[in-house]
């Protein structure tokens, strides 16, 4: 499973366009109908051109691109994000990641990541790190 994976290697990306009606769903999903996530006059109240994404939700984003990446034999065993900026409302928010270091061992292999969300125009949002686990193909298979 891993044995094809370098250091250096992109995770394909995944891109949404995020508005009230994104950030709705989310809020009821999670109980957040925080007004800087709702509505406009409260996010320019706090010094934003609009309401905001909120950052659970670009979190969310990355742990679909790790996910959609691993596979279904994969393990997502943690992720730390800082916040930087905003996701203002309209923005296209990309999810984008890199291999940044592979320790082999037996029957798996743990890879940590550098993930992160940027906006439309590549500022970056959410940097982050994640360690995943993958198993290599024989213990995926039941060999092991």
């Amino acid at each position: 499973m891993w044995h094809d994976i370098e250091v250096g290697d992109e995770l394909p990306s995944s891109s949404r366009t995020t508005d009230l009606e994104n950030w709705n769903r989310f809020a009821a999903v999670n109980d957040e109908f925080v007004p800087i996530h709702m509505d406009d006059a409260a996010g320019i109240a706090a010094g934003y051109p609009s309401a905001i994404g909120m950052g659970n939700l670009q979190v969310a984003y990355l742990h679909n691109l790790i996910r959609d990446w691993l596979g279904a034999e994969g393990e997502i065993k943690s992720i730390s994000t800082r916040f930087e900026a905003p996701n203002l409302r309209g923005q296209t928010i990309t999810a984008r990641g890199v291999v940044t270091a592979i320790n082999a061992e037996t029957d798996r292999a743990v890879i940590s990541l550098d993930v992160w969300t940027e906006n439309d125009d590549g500022e970056v949002l959410a940097p982050s790190r994640a360690v995943v686990v993958m198993p290599s193909e024989a213990h995926s298979e039941g060999l092991m």
